[in-house]
């Protein structure tokens, strides 16, 4: 996710077997999106054939549209979407602003895609602005793949690749109840936003919730529980709902309104890592860090040391370079005569999965260890 506006845009790529190629235009626009990116450096060129049934025939463009590309949780995916183009001979190109929210890049980009004659596109959206770009992709005949989170509507995507959000936060929400073992809980629950809906933002917050045993009392908001009530252990009380925007900094400074709010808080909730470690800091400096336990979501490296250090109580993880190498194979399929991807059965997108990482067993919920969990996480 974890879980960033500009107009700049990154783009970079290099000429080799492997296929590293980056976002331009038809035509002389080549030169007008390479001047565009100076920010940062622009090149192109065509991948190899790879090894395997996918890479064989002529080269699949594909264009990865990302968020940014300052946050290791983007970068895990060009990294293996570089990856699988280079074993399924496509053509990549990789566009990224450098906050989340710039929607002007993304539909310049997307706009490229179309130009350049592609044949998919996977996009880490940064809002509705997006979805008429989107749309006249669809009907120019590319397949559009929403990565980590569904369009608003969902059916703005062919089909979407993410990490069951709700499941994510559920598994945290029964980790801490179980550590509880029936003890008052007094919740701080650190969303994302609190003045737009994200989809992400409300699947954790009612799955953390609901795996509490506390009703979320919306479908659609956050903050509509009920303010105290009895969870599957004991009794709880809501502390406060406050954003963090999934920034240090911003987890740091829900945490001390929280805690102004109400000092005797023990469980916090995070929306993904950075927030979390924003709440460690400010509960550090209150002298509180032994008495409350943080439950995270996201599954980075860094993000695992954490839990092995103490500062998390547990990391609901995901797959980000999952959902973009299986995003380049199945368009490179696809363009070569084979079936479109399918949703996993009983759900509304294709889930590339989640585990829960803790350094201590709780009754009732499965856990891997943080070494074990290393195996598959991303960043550093």
């Amino acid at each position: 996710m974890n879980n960033s506006p500009n107009r700049a845009l990154i783009s970079r790529s290099s000429r080799s077997t492997r296929s590293r190629t980056r976002r331009t235009r038809a035509g002389a626009a080549v030169l007008a999106v390479c001047v565009t990116a100076s920010l940062a450096a622009c090149s192109s060129s065509k991948s190899a054939a790879g090894g395997s049934a996918a890479g064989t025939g002529s080269s699949v463009g594909v264009s990865l549209i990302l968020k940014t590309l300052t946050n290791p949780y983007f970068v895990s995916m060009e990294n293996d979407a570089k990856t699988a183009a280079a074993k399924d001979n496509v053509h990549l190109t990789v566009a990224a602003g450098t906050k989340d929210g710039d929607t002007q890049t993304q539909i310049s980009a997307i706009d490229t895609a179309i130009s350049r004659g592609d044949k998919g596109i996977l996009i880490t959206t940064n809002g509705d602005a997006v979805n008429a770009a989107l749309n006249q992709a669809k009907a120019a005949g590319l397949f559009v793949i929403a990565l980590d989170t569904a369009p608003n509507p969902p059916s703005v995507a062919d089909i979407t690749y993410a990490t069951d959000n709700e499941q994510a936060g559920k598994l945290d929400g029964q980790y801490a109840a179980a550590a509880l073992a029936g003890k008052p809980a007094v919740i701080a629950m650190l969303d994302l936003f609190n003045n737009q809906v994200v989809s992400v933002d409300i699947q954790r917050d009612h799955g953390f919730l609901e795996g509490m045993g506390i009703t979320p009392g919306s479908t659609t908001q956050n903050g509509q529980e009920a303010k105290s009530g009895s969870y599957s252990g004991g009794t709880y009380t809501i502390a406060c709902h406050q954003p963090t925007q999934g920034a240090i900094d911003g987890g740091r400074t829900a945490m001390e309104n929280c805690l102004s709010a109400n000092p005797n808080i023990n469980v916090v909730y995070a929306i993904n890592e950075p927030a979390g470690e924003g709440a460690y800091n400010a509960l550090k400096a209150a002298g509180k860090t032994g008495q409350v336990k943080i439950f995270a979501i996201d599954g980075s490296c860094s993000g695992l040391k954490l839990v092995t250090s103490g500062e998390f109580a547990s990391d609901a993880v995901q797959y980000p370079g999952k959902m973009a190498g299986l995003g380049v194979d199945s368009i490179a399929k696809l363009a070569r005569g084979g079936a479109k991807p399918t949703v996993t059965a009983g759900k509304t997108f294709f889930d590339t999965g989640t585990a829960l990482v803790a350094t201590a067993a709780q009754t009732g919920v499965t856990v891997q260890s943080p070494t074990d969990a290393a195996a598959a996480c991303w960043g550093s």
